[in-house]
């Protein structure tokens, strides 16, 4: 089975990277498209024996006059490449591969939707399902994908569930303290914050924030320390993209709200932020729109986790389970529950260690792999079964159960 995989950069989607390195081993033979031949992801390709291809296959938003020589270019990759699928991980190369193989192509086409953010405005919701032929399928990376899909009337056995999967072993629980003595916090201290990429707001989505509301975070953080002063903030991660003068604007923000309380270091590795989520007393995430990103990683490390109730963080932050959820654009009921997270720590710890029990299954890459290892056989030959869908809440549920009534 050869299986073409696209991306649209070369420096992110290492989520497509493992993955893929997970069906290797299932016996694909994994080709990828990527636009540059570096980049921070590409060792992971590397890693993962994907045959590698340059070529960037991204909708030219900002020049669309290139879109003929960016179809000829996928052309091109497919009549090398004759693989048995084209797996897509973005919306844009989705539409480029639509646009340069037609709608009855005979190769079928996959689309992996990493996040909701299209789907919720008409016109890209629109032009996903309006280009689309018989040979296209999805795979929807959270139960809230799936059900805008259903939403606007998919066929239902065109889309399959499969969660985006890391690897667990790479987190740790256990504290260094040593992001603590790099910043010159006390060991003492609270430490409530959030470890993303800053992105600049999206004007033709109508945003006037940022997607990960760093203005919300800002503000609860300001709310929080005028009542502690054991409490500090931090909002790490670098600017994606065009978004360094954005990313200046909210230190300016940070500075003037937490007087030198709330710190911005900057971008993390990834070895970085592994070492680093332990030292956290609370993460907190409150994003415009997200799939399910930004809670993983703290549960994994144990971190008591507050999520805006919005896309598919419900499925992962259970309100009372695995942590607690507020609403999106109301930073004093994520202040209030920073609050209640100091007020009765032993307690948020808990919910985080049954949150970090379920992500370690939810999103363990070599199962999510195998799901869709059975979704690619499944669109071969039909009288293969779909693979099964995970479900968090039984998982929750089986647990909760067993530790009340063990044996």
């Amino acid at each position: 089975m050869r299986i073409l995989h696209i991306v649209k950069t070369s420096s992110g989607a290492a989520w497509a990277a493992l993955q893929a390195a997970e069906l290797a081993r299932l016996g694909v033979d994994v080709h990828v498209a990527v636009p540059a031949g570096e980049g921070s992801s590409m060792r992971l390709w590397q890693d993962a024996q994907a045959k590698i291809h340059v070529a960037a296959l991204d909708f030219p938003a900002r020049s669309p006059w290139q879109l003929p020589s960016v179809c000829a270019r996928a052309r091109a990759v497919v009549a090398s490449v004759k693989p048995d699928i084209i797996h897509t991980h973005h919306v844009g190369p989705t539409l480029v591969m639509r646009q340069a193989l037609g709608r009855s192509h005979s190769t079928p086409r996959v689309f992996q939707v990493p996040g909701p953010l299209h789907l919720e405005h008409w016109l890209y919701r629109t032009w996903d399902l309006a280009c689309a032929g018989a040979r296209d399928f999805w795979i929807a990376s959270s139960r809230c994908i799936r059900g805008h899909y259903f939403q606007a009337g998919m066929d239902r056995s065109r889309v399959f569930l499969s969660y985006y999967g890391f690897r667990p072993a790479g987190f740790s629980n256990a504290r260094s303290n040593l992001l603590r003595r790099q910043l010159g916090i006390p060991s003492s201290a609270f430490v409530a914050g959030n470890i993303s990429y800053i992105y600049g707001p999206k004007r033709y989505l109508g945003q006037r924030s940022g997607l990960k509301r760093h203005e919300d975070l800002i503000a609860a953080l300001g709310l929080v320390l005028r009542q502690r002063s054991d409490a500090i903030g931090i909002l790490a991660g670098g600017p994606w993209g065009r978004a360094a003068r954005y990313q200046d604007r909210l230190r300016r923000l940070a500075q003037r709200v937490g007087k030198g309380r709330i710190l911005m270091p900057g971008h993390w590795s990834l070895s970085e932020v592994q070492a680093y989520w332990p030292e956290f007393d609370c993460a907190m995430h409150v994003p415009l729109s997200e799939n399910c990103g930004g809670v993983v990683e703290p549960l994994v490390a144990g971190v008591p986790t507050i999520a805006g109730d919005v896309g598919g963080l419900p499925e992962v932050v259970m309100d009372g389970l695995t942590g607690t959820l507020v609403p999106i654009g109301n930073p004093e009921a994520l202040a209030d529950a920073v609050l209640k997270v100091m007020a009765d720590p032993e307690r948020h710890r808990a919910m985080a260690r049954l949150g970090g029990e379920l992500v370690g299954e939810m999103f363990d890459v070599r199962r999510t792999a195998r799901e869709v290892y059975q979704a690619y056989c499944h669109i071969l030959d039909r009288t293969q079964p779909p693979p099964a869908e995970f479900d968090s809440r039984a998982f929750l549920a089986d647990r909760v159960l067993t530790s009340c009534y063990p044996g």
